[in-house]
């Protein structure tokens, strides 16, 4: 059987986060609004309306390009893209095609490595990334079983919601450069992460805020030719990209196997089935008839605004990942508190508030305890109650031995409820640790004698009990003693 090598390149659309639309002055927010409420002659296609350019939505694009090191255009052109199609008022998308306003950059992704421990660097090509304008949403209704007329020959019905039609969409393309699902996986979570460190989109793909299209094709290894390419749509969610990608593989894989050839067309993933399916022949940008959008001017960008953007950059993921193993996070850790801006600092502002405090034991309480208290609440970090200095003041208190860690944790939990500062709840429920040696030494003493059988088995060498009876010690003091001091008390008393 012939090995086979898979190549993949990605084209990902994300609705930037604008107040209006693309080239009028609709509002963008459109999510919770009625059908066809969002709309003016301009998204409409109404006869005689002019498009003008939405600079924030330029300015959004630009610092993607410059977060995944591309060139930024000094002047880039808007042109038609011509298809006809029922959610696409004009007959034409305005997007950008020739001379796009970023150009050859990259994104690294880590892959794993066969022979290695740790995972390798891998550098995917960024093509473009360019403008344009979002196209209306269909909504297919299916006719039932009850309803005879829509059931026999027509088969249902298409409603048009121009509300997302002119929204501003950032479109950025790869190289072929990736070799598997796990790969492409691997770039789109980094691109998400990316795309909201900077604020330009949710990024939201189960919501509709990015969606991904794949150009899939198979080649045996060693060939240098590329084989057929097959474009997948539908992809809604990073499972549906791996499944459908996974799948695409397979089916091609299977008909080169039995000596049929695969044909370029555009095929649509069938969640349900869990399969790709045709959905057309595949069009080539001959077949869209690009050409210079007359209503627009060329796209002016000058280096000092471009370099002004690049200083507005935030530190992104991978530079804060590296920063937070330098300080004594491992790798996961950095991972975990990187993926979210909002976590990230939130994570830096308590460290900073900590003054001293370890910041390997401040991720361990963010994305243990408080992570618990969020998951179940089913919220994020911007909704938390609890300040970055309360949650710095509430760690101040473990290290000072003034509350031990259970105690800390019912704090945590009192806080996360209320917002109130820790010290306030410590001295309402009565939790200040006892670490007084006088009161630990007679609380010891008295289980000592409470429980001679077992202090007998102890001093005959079953050692396990020394746990039980520190256990009975800490019950005794309501679990304010401090854990230190009794058990060295508890040791002492048992060598006597």
């Amino acid at each position: 059987m012939t090995h086979y090598e898979t190549i993949i390149g990605l084209e990902v659309h994300a609705q930037l986060l604008t107040t209006s639309k693309m080239f009028c002055s609709c509002s963008a927010d459109y999510a919770s609004a009625a059908p066809n409420t969002h709309v003016c002659p301009v998204c409409m296609a109404l006869p005689g309306v002019l498009p003008v350019i939405n600079r924030v939505a330029a300015e959004k694009t630009v610092l993607a390009g410059l977060a995944l090191h591309c060139t930024i255009a000094e002047a880039s052109v808007f042109a038609r893209k011509n298809y006809h199609y029922a959610d696409l008022p004009k007959g034409y998308q305005i997007s950008q095609y020739e001379l796009p306003l970023c150009r050859d950059g990259w994104l690294e992704i880590e892959v794993e490595a066969k022979a290695e421990v740790e995972a390798k660097v891998k550098r995917i090509g960024v093509t473009r990334a360019h403008l344009e304008e979002d196209t209306g949403k269909l909504t297919h209704v299916v006719a039932g079983a009850a309803d005879a007329r829509l059931s026999e020959g027509r088969g249902g019905q298409t409603l048009v919601d121009l509300n997302r039609a002119g929204v501003p969409l950032l479109e950025i393309v790869t190289e072929p450069d990736l070799r598997s699902a796990d790969e492409a996986y691997a770039y789109l979570v980094k691109l998400q992460h990316i795309l909201r460190y900077l604020g330009v989109s949710t990024a939201d793909m189960e919501r509709g805020a990015m969606r991904c299209e794949a150009n899939v094709s198979v080649r045996p290894i060693g060939q240098a030719a590329f084989g057929v390419k097959v474009e997948v749509k539908n992809l809604n969610s990073f499972r549906s990209v791996v499944q459908a990608l996974d799948y695409e593989v397979a089916r091609q894989i299977a008909l080169l196997e039995r000596g049929e050839q695969v044909i370029q067309v555009t095929m649509g993933w069938d969640e349900e089935r869990g399969r790709t399916v045709v959905q057309r022949v595949k069009e080539s940008s001959d077949d869209y008839r690009y050409f210079p959008e007359p209503d627009l001017p060329p796209l002016a960008i000058e280096r000092a605004w471009v370099e002004d953007l690049r200083a507005r950059l935030p530190e992104l993921p991978d530079a804060k990942i590296a920063r937070f193993v330098k300080e004594g996070l491992d790798q996961k850790d950095a991972a975990v508190l990187a993926a979210d801006r909002a976590v990230a600092d939130y994570f830096d502002a308590t460290v900073k508030a900590a003054r001293g405090q370890d910041p390997k034991t401040v991720a361990n309480w963010i994305t243990g305890e408080l992570f618990r208290l969020m998951n179940a609440a089913g919220v994020g970090i911007e909704t938390v109650k609890i300040t970055p200095a309360a949650f710095a003041e509430l760690l101040s208190l473990v290290a000072a031995n003034q509350i031990n860690l259970n105690s800390a944790k019912k704090v945590l939990d009192a806080m996360f409820v209320s917002g109130r500062r820790p010290d306030e709840i410590v001295q309402e429920l009565g939790l200040t640790q006892v670490s007084d040696s006088d009161a630990l030494t007679g609380i010891v003493s008295q289980v000592v004698a409470k429980y001679p059988d077992e202090i007998a088995k102890y001093r005959s060498g079953k050692e396990s009990v020394f746990n039980w009876l520190l256990g009975q010690v800490m019950r005794e003091t309501r679990g304010k003693g401090n854990p230190a001091v009794v058990k060295e008390l508890l040791a002492q008393a048992l060598r006597e």
